[in-house]
């Protein structure tokens, strides 16, 4: 196959992995501060909202890591991670009374950018790909 061809993505590939690093970086910062009571907020803290951004800020890393490098499973794991920001989003937003505004924000601003990281690292490498065959 041609190496234009074989390429074709990779700036994006690149720039998803760069966000997926950032955002995965700054939630298991933050969110072991609090874990740790370094950090101590002035509004309801759900512990198991932060584990949860924890444990997920380590898969972020790591799947910053499979998309920089195009290994197998890349996609999976950037679609799971997505997919439960978004399924926790919406249990903060219609059925938890107690979580807190800043909390419901930091969930839309990770599961924005786990979009802008999927169009990054699937989509449109798959439609580049897809107009060069």
């Amino acid at each position: 196959m041609n190496n234009s061809i074989q390429n074709t993505g990779k700036p994006y590939k690149k720039g998803a992995s760069v966000l997926a690093l950032f955002i995965g970086v700054l939630s298991v910062f933050s969110g072991s501060k609090v874990l740790l009571d370094i950090d101590i907020k002035d509004y309801n803290v759900l512990t198991w909202l932060v584990s949860y951004n924890v444990l997920f800020g380590t898969l972020s890393i790591f799947a910053a890591y499979l998309i920089w490098k195009n290994k197998r499973g890349n996609k999976s794991l950037t679609l799971f991670i997505l997919a439960m920001h978004f399924i926790v989003f919406m249990y903060l937003k219609i059925f938890s009374a107690t979580a807190a505004t800043e909390s419901i924000k930091a969930m839309i601003f990770r599961t924005g950018i786990w979009i802008l990281i999927v169009v990054l690292a699937i989509l449109l490498p798959n439609y580049f790909s897809k107009q060069q065959k």
